[in-house]
């Protein structure tokens, strides 16, 4: 095929977004994702963790092979739904984990007393294996009843799991116990549970091992309950990412005003933007001036003066007056929505620590299975006899049986979460902590991260005979009339100063220059140079070096003058955190490279960068190219990760090895982030990455216990050195042990930084 046609190829090919369901565990991804790849000219990309398969296909496939092809491997498959298809707020309001909660709740308060009775000699009556039985046979059928679908599903399809291993150990002690209790003699009334190290010949018809049937479906429930609840959040980004745009517009129409859903707004609509409003969509100016509040997309801590020919994006606030726009860019064309997409995009490539597990199911359950039946088959074969070929064949599956393994994400995460919200802390999940142990370069947005993200007034500067409180109380008492957030920053300041201030008359807001009034008899004027020059007033050179060293620094110069004379230079701008400086301090303590990134211009960055010991800024960045940036570092071989707060920084967050979201920052930025800083302090972070970096440890060496335990004990069990009850206790004493390590978190405290 020549250049020319590979290109008309790739210009044909379509990209679709499946929902998928049946999935278990990273392995089911992993087969789906084989399996649509197989397919001519496919490519496609399954996340567990949304359950979505974003699938890029030729003309020559259609969506429904994809979804058959799903089906094949099955799974099910379904297309994006479609306005008239799409659930309403109530259903999508409920709680897909409720049923997998309740069916933990049950087993486990089901389970207990079945494991207190089995291990505590006192409490077994005359008959208690009946009960315990009754007890027992629930949680096995009912709540493994998800590990065994799956389980049938992956043998249709010749592949196995850790489900695999669950369905079978749980089932074959049970089945064991029904056997021991209707054949056996272990149903005769004045049963006692022993504990035996080994497996006697022609010994076992008299033991059950409800115990361990019931406990070990308790403790996977609960790792796949905390997992699922962790993947609820996964679509949280886009959800806040879509609550943040308007519900409805005002559209001209035929010379009056109709109020329409967003959603209907069409290329070439005129509509209006009345103070206050959100900005229904990307468009253009056509009448009117106001100040654009676009900070919660773009970074900038300053509002932006937008007249008739200026460009507004959609989901961004009107702050002064009245705009009519005309709608140049809808639905999935805007700005909002090519964010929301940069979300999805550099979320899906993520790797999650708790697929550790899968991957190495998918050898280690053969090899367990393998194993069991070779235990079978040696017993028989040397004349150890049914009951005892079978006992050692279950003491295997049960000493096998990934109860550790269930719980070594869960405790440990659970512990580190709950240590870290003490702290101010937020962990999301184990998924996010791979990367934080060789994290080396930390970037942070400026706006509301280092800096408080409000406009703050810095300084002012009087004229020779003008005092500077005479100057904050006549203007702030000016702005004090103004909504404007720059008028607001003097305001305040005016008000903090001075009990009251002085009433103004004849008010006007003069659009994009300044304010006007009477103010005590005096005409006052405040706002751009401009605003004078209408009055032929001129800045003295104190004032005008002022208004030019503010500007250099990226901040705003507000000029004012009353009685014909220009009177001073109010400076306003973003104010640094007063915690900022020290954490970069602890940053750098850690051997991590701080970099500001912002939307800001190149002037205010530096300054900032400056105030609190950043060597390196890349300012005027574009959310898009916010992304792009984090790439490029880990490109050149970083591992990154990105502070930020807005929006504008949810793509980035999602992007970098590990994303930490100030508690103060909107929700997108909080739901794509990883850590999330509830503390509204920089000194934070160098927290979060050390409780991450010890969480993921414990994790590790949580998992390795699990597997280690079981390449340990096996053998033995094959060998009759270990019966089931005593594998049972076996397994019980790894799952203590997984808790126990995960417990040590909670010494976990901010004094590591120091000694960092």
């Amino acid at each position: 095929m020549t250049t020319a046609g590979r290109s008309a190829a790739r210009r044909a090919d379509s990209t679709v977004e499946l929902a998928i369901t049946g999935m278990t565990c990273a392995s089911c991804a992993n087969r789906i994702e084989r399996k649509l790849n197989k397919l001519d000219g496919v490519v496609a990309t399954v996340n567990y963790a949304t359950e979505q398969a974003r699938v890029t296909f030729p003309a020559t496939v259609s969506t429904e092979e994809l979804l058959a092809t799903v089906a094949a491997a099955g799974y099910a498959a379904a297309l994006p739904p479609t306005d008239a298809d799409r659930p309403s707020v109530a259903d999508q309001d409920q709680d897909p984990t409720r049923s997998l909660r309740e069916r933990l709740l049950v087993s486990a308060a089901l389970g207990l007393p079945v494991l207190l009775m089995s291990m505590v000699p006192a409490l077994q009556f005359r008959n208690w294996q009946w009960l315990a039985l009754t007890l027992a046979s629930p949680v096995v059928v009912w709540g493994a009843l998800p590990f065994h679908k799956a389980a049938w599903t992956n043998a249709r399809h010749r592949a196995a799991t850790m489900d695999t291993l669950i369905s079978i150990g749980t089932l074959a002690a049970w089945l064991w116990s029904l056997y021991a209790l209707f054949v056996g003699t272990a149903g005769e009334p004045g049963l006692k549970m022993t504990l035996s190290f080994t497996t006697d010949r022609m010994h076992g018809h008299d033991e059950i091992y409800l115990e361990v049937a019931s406990v070990v479906t308790v403790f996977i429930l609960a790792g796949r309950y905390f997992e699922a609840r962790a993947k609820r959040r996964a679509g949280a980004a886009l959800k806040a990412l879509l609550a943040l745009g308007a519900k409805d517009v005002a559209v001209q129409r035929d010379g009056r005003e109709v109020r329409i859903p967003v959603e209907t707004l069409v290329v070439g609509d005129v509509f209006v933007v009345r103070p206050g409003e959100k900005i229904a969509t990307d468009g253009e100016v056509i009448d009117g001036s106001s100040a654009v509040d676009a900070s919660l997309l773009t970074g900038e801590s300053i509002p932006v003066e937008v007249g008739p020919g200026d460009t507004v994006t959609g989901a961004t606030v009107n702050a002064g007056g009245r705009l009519l726009v005309r709608a140049i860019r809808v639905g999935a064309d805007t700005q909002l929505a090519q964010i929301g997409r940069l979300v999805t995009e550099a979320q899906s490539g993520k790797a999650e620590i708790q697929r550790l597990a899968d991957r190495v199911s998918a050898v280690f359950v053969p090899v367990v299975i393998a194993l069991a039946l070779a235990t079978l088959g040696g017993w028989l074969v040397t004349g150890g006899g049914a009951n005892s070929a079978f006992t050692a064949a279950v003491a295997v599956l049960i000493i096998a049986c990934p109860c550790a393994l269930g719980l070594a994400t869960p405790t440990a995460l659970l512990v580190g979460t709950g240590r870290g919200a003490q702290l101010g802390i937020l962990i999301k999940g184990p998924e996010v902590l791979e990367s934080t142990r060789r994290v080396d370069t930390v970037v942070l947005d400026k706006t509301g991260t280092v800096t408080t993200g409000q406009m703050t007034l810095h300084d002012i500067i009087a004229a020779a005979d003008t005092d500077k409180a005479e100057v904050l109380r006549i203007v702030g008492a000016l702005e004090d009339a103004s909504e404007h957030p720059i008028a607001r920053a003097i305001s305040r300041a005016a008000h903090a100063s001075h009990r009251a201030l002085p009433a103004v008359e004849a008010f006007t807001n003069q659009a994009g220059l300044g304010v006007q009034g009477i103010v005590e008899g005096h005409l006052a004027l405040a706002g751009r140079p401009a605003l004078l020059a209408r009055w032929s007033l001129m800045l003295p050179e104190k004032l005008s070096r002022a208004k030019e060293a503010a500007e250099a620094q990226g901040r705003t110069a507000i000029v004012a003058a009353w009685d014909g004379q220009a009177r001073g230079v109010l400076v306003v701008g973003d104010a640094i955190k007063p915690t900022s400086a020290d954490a970069i301090g602890q940053l750098k303590a850690l051997g991590l490279t701080p970099i500001l990134l912002t939307g800001d211009n190149a002037a205010a960055a530096r300054t900032v960068a400056d105030l609190v010991g950043i060597a390196d800024v890349i300012a005027d960045v574009l959310p898009a190219e916010k992304v792009d940036h984090i790439r490029r570092l880990q490109a050149e071989g970083r591992v990154v990760a990105m502070v930020g707060d807005g929006v504008n920084d949810a793509a980035a967050l999602a992007q970098a090895d590990l994303g930490l979201a100030m508690g103060t920052g909107t929700d997108v930025a909080i739901e794509a982030s990883d850590l999330t800083l509830v503390r509204d302090d920089l000194r934070a972070v160098p927290d979060a990455i050390l409780l991450a970096r010890k969480t993921l440890a414990t994790i590790k060496a949580n998992l390795f216990w699990a597997f280690a335990y079981n390449v340990a004990a096996l053998p033995l069990a094959a060998l009759g050195l270990l019966n089931p009850l005593l594998a049972g206790g076996a397994m019980a004493l790894s799952s203590v042990f997984v808790v126990s390590n995960s417990l040590r978190l909670r010494t976990f405290g901010s004094q590591d930084t120091r000694r960092a």
